[in-house]
């Protein structure tokens, strides 16, 4: 697994978009879209370093919102997410979200797992399509 982003939950994506402006060199941002599979609002953002962090607002993130929980999810880039899958839940963790499409990412399959690392995203390396 090889990291891949952090994504932050938002009751606003464009004024988040403003403070991580003004606090960080900023290198890109994605377009705000929404993700019927995902139904959250979702926008990447490249730090100058490529560091990347995902912005989420929407319902799947309502109950860390309220908890003031803004660290939504670590995400790591896989070679083979089915097999990844099936290996982390025999070690444990339990599967979330099964895999699908992911618009953000150019409809490269995403899954949601819980970890002993909290809340993890794999996304499908380019490889796989």
């Amino acid at each position: 697994m090889k990291f891949h982003h952090i994504g932050i939950a938002t009751n606003d994506i464009n004024n988040m978009l403003n403070k991580l402006k003004k606090f960080f060199e900023v290198k890109n941002v994605s377009a705000i879209v929404y993700d019927p599979n995902q139904d959250a609002n979702l926008c990447m953002v490249t730090l100058n370093d490529n560091t990347k962090i995902e912005l989420i607002n929407g319902k799947v993130v309502e109950n860390f919102l309220k908890k003031r929980q803004y660290l939504y999810h670590t995400c790591y880039e896989v070679k083979d997410i089915m097999a990844t899958i099936e290996s982390l839940v025999a070690d444990g963790a339990f599967l979330v979200s099964e895999a699908k499409e992911a618009l953000l990412f150019n409809n490269k399959k995403v899954a949601f797992l819980m970890w002993d690392l909290g809340l993890i995203e794999l996304v499908e390396s380019e490889q796989n399509l």
